[in-house]
């Protein structure tokens, strides 16, 4: 698990507030492979796009869908927060497969801060939207009795603060498990000498999967986060 230790990049091993380490590295690199990959190639837009303007134009589409489909019209003001958390939390993950890398989104302090926010975000365009109203989104009307009803309502109270849980807890989860797998059969390679090649083609499976993992859990992740906002927008 050493690979998720979080390491100072200057002085000593002690970490401060403002001490700058690899996870602070990695952040940063993210930002800058999101500029790279959103703001140079539609910098002189083409009407007929080149091929990172091609990926640009695709990422922002797919998630201008998404939002379009899931909040309909009312979602367009949620838009860039929602494209921002999905190019953070996907280059974050696609970066971490890089060897030698660091995978910010494999710690909770990161996944639990972006769930933290969305979680409050929520409340708060809730309540600002319907006032005291948007506690009956946890009120079943449907249920036959009102007892049941009463249970309900403390199940589905639960189950709503427990969203910032889940929703940080399954993104640093995933990252962390498939990270240490793969480690975990790096560790075979020097091990069985010539029978090595066994667990390199093993990796290189897992390898695959994990890139896949990489983009799904951003995808999760995002529309997750318009599913919450579209209970606070529409009640029911």
């Amino acid at each position: 698990m050493d690979q998720f230790i979080v390491k100072p990049l200057f002085g000593d091993e002690s970490l401060g507030l403002f001490t700058v380490t690899n996870q602070t590295l990695w952040l940063a690199v993210g930002v800058l492979f999101a500029f790279l990959l959103l703001a140079l190639p539609t910098r002189n837009a083409t009407l007929v796009p080149g091929r990172m303007q091609s990926v640009a134009e695709s990422l922002y589409m797919f998630v201008r869908k998404m939002v379009a489909d899931i909040l309909g019209e009312d979602g367009a003001k949620f838009f860039p927060y929602i494209f921002t958390v999905f190019m953070f939390i996907l280059i974050a993950n696609v970066a971490g497969l890089i060897p030698a890398s660091f995978t910010p989104t494999a710690h909770i302090a990161v996944t639990g801060v972006l769930a933290l926010i969305v979680f409050i975000s929520v409340t708060v365009i809730g309540f600002m939207r319907h006032g005291l109203h948007f506690i009956s989104l946890f009120w079943v009307s449907s249920a036959p009795t009102v007892a049941l009803r009463c249970v309900l309502f403390l199940i589905e109270l639960i189950s709503y603060f427990v969203r910032p849980l889940s929703h940080s807890v399954r993104l640093a989860g995933n990252m962390m498990a498939g990270h240490a797998v793969l480690k975990v059969f790096a560790a075979f390679v020097p091990a069985l000498g010539i029978l090595g090649v066994v667990p390199i083609a093993a990796m290189t499976g897992i390898f695959a999967l994990e890139l896949l993992v990489a983009c799904v859990q951003a995808y999760i992740f995002t529309i997750l986060t318009c599913v919450y906002l579209k209970d606070a927008l529409h009640l029911h």
